[in-house]
Order: C-alpha cells, then structure tokens, then sequence
C-alpha cells in the first residue's frame, strides 16, 4: 500500500531557491502548490507545476505575501487542492543592491518594500498556515533566510535587518507552533542563479571570488544544494524547531 500523499506550499517558488525547492519536493512525490507573484512569473510556474506530471501532484498559484488575504487564499486554495497541507516554505524574496556605505542609497519605503515581504510576509503565511499545520500533527515550517542576517552583510543593511527579523521570528513561532509544528530557518551564503547574479552580475562576480577565497571549503553554492538540506528539515529533521541552519561553506569559521 502506498503511503498517504504529503503537500506543501512554498511561496515565491517560480524562480530562484523556491523553484529548487518545488522541483526538489514534486521528484519527492509530494503535492506541491507552487506561488508566483504576477502574470511576468504564471508562465514558469505553470511550466513547473506541469513538470509533476498531474495537476493533482502540483498546481501554481498566484498571490502577493505582502497581502494577508492573498496568504489566507494560498493556504485555502492549497488544502482545497491537496485536502491537507503538511508544510510551508518561505521562500519569497526581495532586495536592494546598495552598499553598506552609502548611507543615503536606501529610503524608508526601501526598508518597508523589503521588510513587507522578506520578514511580514512570512509572519502572514505562518499565521493562515498555522491551523492546518496543526491539525497533522507533525507539520513543518522552513524560512529561506540568508546569512546575511547574522552577520549583517550581504545586498543592503535593509535586506539584512529584514533576515534578521525573519530569524528572530523563526524562533518566536518555533515556541508558539508547538509540539505539532517544527519551523526552522536556512541561511545560505552567495549561491549560483540567485538574485545577486540576476540583478547585478558585476558584483556577483567580486563576491563570487571573495567567498572562494574566505571559505573554507572554497566555493559557492547551488539552488538544489539549499533545497536538499530544505527537504531534510522537512521531512527527517524531527529533533529540530527553532534551528537558525547556516549553509557557508564553513565561513563562520574565519569569521568574515
């Protein structure tokens, strides 16, 4: 007899580290409910949704974190789908390209763009998740969070206080969310295919090196390594809440 079927729903899953993480959970066989943002995204994340080979196993649905209703009707809209939903992932995502030193690079409706959907969408998806989770019995959380946020470096100070926040609130809900529900939080460094590399390819390129050179096992990573250890959290990780996962290659070490 076959196992009973797990669902999910990671959210900004048509590119990036949500793609990776949808693609590694459909060849898992999970149902998965895949979020785009807008219509610039539908035709990827139709195109993954069609890649589980039955809309039954996965299905893309569009709708803005930043917007608690659109969180409601993602988590509706999957558990109508599936009949259940086993697991959330936070992956949607925004930045800005600006260095730390420039202290007037970044406006206040910079932090707020950024903070609304890095650190107050995720609150909002655990919120309408939070009952369904629950009702499993084991449900599991995963916010895709960034080193940045602990060692306050990365795009922007803005992207890393909103990843800071992000873990922050990784804890607070490991606490309110259990025994049924585990939420963790993953921390890569620079990986290949990332929003770095897409919005600005000269400095993806510097930063690419300098991880190379400070790490220890010198190199970067991948969207499917960072979806590997996801799936790990998920689904076999069941002596861990409220883990802040540092994926470095070890650069905590040199502390830099």
């Amino acid at each position: 007899m076959n196992p009973p079927s797990r669902s999910i729903l990671i959210t900004g899953a048509a590119s990036g580290l949500g793609a990776a993480t949808a693609r590694r959970f459909i060849a898992q066989g999970w149902q998965v409910a895949i979020n785009y943002l807008d219509a610039s995204q539908k035709e990827a994340a139709t195109a993954l949704a069609s890649s589980a080979g039955s809309r039954r196993r996965a299905i893309a649905i569009v709708g803005d974190v930043t917007q608690d209703a659109d969180c409601v009707r993602l988590v509706e809209q999957s558990v109508a789908a599936f009949g259940k939903l086993d697991a959330l992932v936070n992956a949607a995502g925004i930045s800005k390209m600006v260095a730390h030193s420039d202290l007037h690079g970044l406006s206040a409706d910079d932090f707020q763009r950024i903070y609304a959907v890095n650190t107050i969408g995720p609150f909002q998806m655990m919120r309408a998740a939070a009952a369904h989770l629950k009702a499993t019995g084991k449900g599991a959380i995963v916010n895709i969070s960034s080193r940045a946020g602990i060692a306050g470096s990365g795009s922007s100070i803005a992207y890393a206080a909103s990843k800071a926040g992000l873990n922050a609130m990784t804890l607070a809900m490991a606490r309110v969310l259990a025994p049924e529900v585990r939420v963790n939080s993953v921390c890569p460094v620079l990986v290949e295919g990332g929003f770095v590399e897409r919005l600005a390819p000269e400095s993806f390129a510097k930063r690419r090196a300098h991880q190379i050179a400070v790490t220890p096992l010198k190199r970067i990573g991948h969207p499917d390594e960072v979806a590997e250890t996801i799936h790990w959290l998920v689904t076999s990780a069941s002596m861990m809440t409220g883990a802040i996962v540092e994926l470095d290659f070890g650069m905590h070490l040199n502390a830099v």
